[in-house]
């Protein structure tokens, strides 16, 4: 399948009274056409931040990397023609639908604006295509929610006047930041469901950023899990939930709660400790403070993100030294 976007050894900085703040510290991922690429990880970990850089959106600098789509280097656009790319050829759902939305002006008038800004098209035809879109997110009456403004609106509808708003212009690929967010299950599952009919009408490749992971496994074919402004692990969807390899996406899986034992279950699962805030690891594998695994090695030198398995990518010291044949995982496991 060819790449569609490819973000190679990103880093972008952030500067405080405390010096420089690493969010994002040599992230590569490759978005592939008309695939769905779940990335993963708790708050903190540079998930939207990477998305941000891509789009050329974060406050952050960039530090080094490269961000190619279509094999063009976005990093290095002018403004002017960076513009002609977001929006048309990538688009993004932002992480609050409450707050994305201009206050002052009806959702049909912002929907307008982003094809007027990208398309050779007058203001009915705009208009339009607007009551179009709004109709094939699954609003009912459009011609009335088009002239509505956004507090008139219920969470759910927002975050399908977003989709309809980045879909205007039928982009290769939309970036969805946590898409779900602070809405009830219901609507969850019917924003799920509408973006992946999207996927399926236009072949239209997403970036998924979530920390749910019932999001992911319904959705996604391929995941990336981030940790510390890091790619920990990477593989498909099958693979990450069948067979996890570092600990801590070991330890996102069994946080998640199930119906098995479920009697037998008096406390949920949780890693111990916190994100750490970034930049205050500077050696060493960002997760060794919190990992039940962690060896002296682990907190002075960072592991290499290598292949484990074909198609299967992990950065740890545990399958590093396992395949050396200096440690054996299973009885250490066993051990713990």
């Amino acid at each position: 399948m060819e790449s569609l976007l490819e973000i190679n050894n990103l880093k972008t900085y952030f500067y405080s009274e405390n010096g420089e703040v690493p969010a994002v510290d040599g992230v590569s991922i490759t978005v592939k056409k008309g695939e769905t690429l779940g990335i993963v990880g708790e708050s903190g970990s540079g998930k939207s931040v990477t998305a941000l850089t891509a789009m050329r959106l974060s406050q952050g600098k960039v530090m080094g990397g490269s961000v190619k789509f279509k094999g063009i280097d976005l990093l290095s656009l002018s403004d002017e023609e960076m513009r002609k790319i977001r929006g048309k050829e990538i688009a993004m759902i932002f992480q609050e639908p409450m707050t994305s939305l201009n206050p002052v002006f009806t959702v049909g008038n912002q929907i307008m604006e982003a094809i007027q800004t990208h398309m050779d098209v007058g203001k009915s035809k705009a208009k339009e295509r607007a009551v179009e879109l709004l109709a094939l997110v699954g609003i009912p009456r459009p011609e009335q929610i088009v002239n509505e403004y956004p507090h008139r609106l219920s969470g759910g509808m927002r975050q399908r006047v977003m989709i309809a708003m980045a879909m205007a212009c039928n982009p290769s690929l939309l970036i969805a930041d946590e898409p779900t967010t602070a809405l009830d299950v219901t609507i969850q599952a019917q924003i799920l469901d509408l973006m992946r009919d999207l996927k399926e009408k236009h072949n239209t490749a997403i970036m998924m950023i979530t920390h749910d992971l019932g999001v992911v496994a319904e959705t996604c074919d391929r995941v990336c899990v981030m940790y510390g402004g890091k790619v920990v692990e990477e593989s498909d969807v099958q693979e990450i939930f069948k067979n996890p390899k570092h600990p801590y996406t070991q330890g996102l899986l069994k946080s998640v709660p199930t119906l098995i034992d479920s009697e037998q279950q008096t406390r949920l699962y949780s890693i111990e400790g916190n994100v750490p805030i970034p930049g205050s690891l500077r050696e060493g594998c960002y997760f060794a403070p919190r990992c039940e695994f962690a060896m002296e090695i682990c907190r002075t030198k960072a592991p290499a993100f290598k292949e484990v398995e074909p198609g299967h990518f992990n950065r740890c010291w545990l399958h590093e030294l396992d395949e050396r044949g200096e440690l054996d995982v299973k009885q250490l496991v066993e051990s713990n």
